[in-house]
C-alpha cells in the first residue's frame, strides 16, 4: 500500500492509524521469517530431480542453483505444472518428462499432443498447461540465454504473477516475493490482511519488509509453504499454530 505524498502524517488520525498498522505489519513480516527459520531451518528450495534416480534433490543452504540453462528450464517447467495442483504430482509430471528426456524446450516443442499430454496429465488440466509448456519453450528458446523481465513474463500465455514471480525468484535469482494460497491464509489467519487483497499488495507489503535479496526472499517463500501444509490444509486454517501464540493470538 502506498501512501500519497500529499497526506503524509498532515491527514488526521485515520491516516496516521493506517500508518501504524501498515509499519507493524512489516515488523512482524521480519518476526514471523526469523521464527519459521528457527523452527524450520533453510528448505533448499526449488528442488531438482537427479536424472540416475528420478528423485528430488534439495539443497539446504546452497543457492547457486540452478547451475545451467538445463536446470532453469526445469524449474521454469515446475513452476507451470505445479499451477493448481499440488507440488507432489507436480514432481510425478516431470518426472515423466525426464523419463521421455523432455525437460529441454526443443524437445517440448517436438512433441505430439498425445506424447506431451499423456506425460503430464498426472499434474491435472494437463491439455491446458501442455499448451502453457509449448508456449513457455518457445518464449525460452527466443530469450537465448538472457534473463526475462516480469513484464515479458506476463505476457507468455499461462504465466500469471505468481507463477512469472516463482520463475524469476527460482530460475533467475531475481529478488521477487512470490505471493501463494499459504501465504494468503496464514496473514489472514493472523490478522495481518483482510484477507481479500491483490496480489500485488500482498506482494508489495513483503518487499517493503524485507531486504532485497533472493536467499532470503526463497526462504522464506519456501518456509511459508512448508508452515502452511502443516497448519492451514485443512478446512480450519491455523488450527495449532505456533505463531498464533507467538504473535499474541489471532484476530481473525
Amino acid at each position: 500500500m502506498r501512501i500519497p505524498h500529499n497526506q503524509g502524517f498532515h491527514a488526521g488520525p485515520k491516516c496516521l492509524t493506517v500508518v501504524f498498522i501498515y509499519l507493524l505489519n512489516m515488523k512482524v513480516l521480519r518476526h514471523i521469517y526469523r521464527f519459521l527459520m528457527e523452527l524450520y531451518g533453510p528448505q533448499g528450495w526449488w528442488p531438482l530431480l537427479d536424472r540416475d534416480t528420478m528423485t528430488l534433490r534439495y539443497h539446504p543452504g546452497d543457492y547457486t542453483p540452478p547451475s545451467d540453462d538445463g536446470e532453469v528450464f526445469e524449474v521454469i517447467t515446475g513452476s507451470i505444472l505445479t499451477q493448481n495442483t499440488s507440488w507432489d504430482s507436480a514432481a510425478s509430471a516431470l518426472r515423466n518428462l525426464a523419463a521421455m528426456d523432455a525437460l529441454k524446450p526443443q524437445r517440448i516443442l517436438s512433441l505430439d499432443d498425445a506424447e506431451l499430454e499423456a506425460a503430464i496429465r498426472c499434474a491435472g488440466f494437463y491439455r491446458q498447461k501442455a499448451s502453457y509448456l509449448r508456449e513457455m519453450a518457445g518464449f525460452f528458446i527466443s530469450l537465448e540465454g538472457s534473463t526475462p523481465s516480469r513484464k515479458e513474463l506476463l505476457k507468455v500465455r499461462g504465466v500469471g504473477p505468481e507463477t512469472a514471480d516463482s520463475v524469476l525468484l527460482y530460475a533467475y535469482r531475481k529478488p521477487e516475493f512470490v505471493v501463494d494460497a499459504y501465504t494468503r491464509r496464514i496473514l489472514t489467519h493472523l490478522g495481518l490482511i483482510a484477507g481479500d487483497e491483490s496480489y500485488h499488495r500482498i506482494k508489495e507489503l513483503f518487499e517493503r519488509s524485507i531486504e532485497p535479496d533472493f536467499r532470503v526472499f526463497q526462504e522464506y517463500h519456501a518456509l511459508i509453504v512448508r508452515h502452511g501444509k502443516s497448519y492451514y490444509r485443512g478446512r480450519v486454517h491455523g488450527e495449532g499454530d505456533p505463531l498464533t501464540e507467538k504473535l499474541g493470538g489471532s484476530c481473525d
